[in-house]
């Protein structure tokens, strides 16, 4: 591998800037993708499913919800593509613009009651664009770190990406339970619902104001000056590093699969339970993303020092640990134990999340970069996050209301997760050069 370091092309304020855009782009994005996950827990069964019963109503929300899973592994390839064509930034502009605009629509578009079946399939519609717009966006804003910073602060610098998740999902949450609170249950349902979804499109301006003043990463921009994109990143993936692309997929499963289940399946979960607990779930959720968004970079930190695999490893073997006792101290029914189990689960979670963004960066050349850890990171969504509430769902009904096999389900993703990170190479120390046509191994 190449031993020439990005860091002489990127000062230490352009670093900072670009980790500060690629932070507040990603939280932007993230807003606009969890915003319709707890519309779809808490609200989009009345309105755009409202002929079905509670579950099965819930399950069709959960259905379009998952559709946005799907489209990320097409967003990835089209916009991993193109990313290792023609630039990182274009395609982070992209992709912010096709979820502001998403999300916008979700908030004026027409209930079941007004159009008929025409709202759910213009829900599927709107959803699968977001997914599209994600599929592309978090490997562009990845790879603007990593390929900008010093190999010694990768995964630091690389977790502030990751920090956007849960910092969206605060802002989403959040802005969802202030209307949630503030209007009777009827006047939310019937608009109070849509205010979040038109918020969307000022964060929207905000994002695209800071992404268009960043510098394209300076990886690409030598590789590009000596003509050395490759031709099809995609393929060139698939000959070149299948078995990372398969070892990351199997690394994303626990870490994506789990963080739905906490954060999503459990609003529905202690809603059917236990009614008078809904409030506290959802608090729970806000308050374990508001500690991730801290925790990320601590985790981020010592990934940097003792590499990757021993972090991600911990978090595997803590989920498998922690999956009985999550659900029993959710069933105690008893508000500040269903807070602190959705709290410690995702400290648990974020110990895989923290340094998934540089590890599966680091697992491709610059060529094909792009599409690599896009592909591995996206092709998992579908497997994982999106069918995790819909199999727990499932699994809730098959069992008479019993976890016991949603925990199970959450520690055999685990089991699959130890195994691929077990197998993949420690990538902390590797530097990133414009020259590295051999795979990671």
């Amino acid at each position: 591998m190449s031993t020439r370091e990005p860091d002489a092309a990127a000062p230490t304020n352009t670093v900072a800037r670009v980790v500060l855009a690629s932070l507040i782009g990603t939280t932007i994005e993230w807003y606009d993708f969890f915003l319709y996950a707890t519309a779809a827990a808490l609200v989009f069964n009345e309105i755009f499913f409202p002929t079905f019963d509670s579950l099965a109503g819930t399950m069709a929300s959960f259905a379009t919800y998952a559709v946005g899973f799907f489209a990320r592994p097409v967003g990835a390839v089209v916009f991993g593509h193109f990313g290792d064509r023609m630039g990182r930034k274009s395609m982070l502009v992209t992709t912010l613009m096709l979820m502001g605009m998403a999300t916008f629509l979700i908030g004026v578009l027409p209930t079941y009651g007004q159009i008929g079946a025409a709202a759910p399939a213009l829900l599927v519609l709107l959803r699968f664009v977001q997914g599209f717009g994600v599929g592309g966006e978090w490997g562009g804003a990845v790879l603007m770190v990593v390929e900008h910073g010093h190999h010694g602060r990768r995964g630091l610098n690389a977790s502030w990406v990751q920090a956007g998740v849960p910092a969206g999902m605060v802002l989403a949450t959040g802005v969802f339970k202030l209307f949630y609170w503030l209007l009777p249950h009827d006047q939310f349902v019937h608009w109070g619902w849509r205010i979040p979804f038109l918020l969307g499109i000022l964060l929207l301006c905000v994002g695209l104001f800071i992404r268009l003043r960043i510098l394209e990463s300076p990886l690409f921009a030598r590789m590009r000056d000596r003509k050395q994109e490759a031709r099809v990143p995609f393929f060139e993936v698939l000959r070149r590093y299948p078995r990372n692309v398969v070892l990351a997929i199997g690394a994303r499963l626990a870490e994506n699969g789990s963080y739905y289940i906490l954060t999503v399946f459990v609003l529905t979960y202690i809603k059917d339970k236990f009614p008078d607990a809904s409030d506290a779930a959802l608090t729970g959720v806000i308050i374990a993303s508001a500690l991730q968004f801290f925790v990320i970079p601590v985790y981020g930190i010592l990934s940097d020092r003792v590499g990757r695999r021993p972090v991600y490893l911990a978090g595997a073997l803590g989920l498998a640990a922690f999956a009985f006792p999550f659900f029993w101290m959710l069933d105690t029914g008893n508000a500040t134990i269903i807070v602190l189990a959705i709290v410690f689960g995702l400290a648990v979670q974020s110990l895989m999340y923290a340094p998934q963004a540089a590890f599966f960066a680091e697992l491709f050349g610059t060529e094909v970069r792009y599409t690599g850890a896009s592909i591995g990171y996206h092709l998992a969504a579908p497997l994982a996050g999106g069918v995790a509430p819909l199999i727990s769902i499932g699994l809730l009904e098959w069992s008479g209301r019993q976890s016991w096999p949603i925990a199970v389900y959450m520690i055999l993703l685990a089991a699959i997760t130890l195994v691929s990170v077990w197998l993949a190479a420690e990538t902390h120390q590797t530097r990133l050069g414009e020259h590295e046509h051999e795979e990671v191994d």
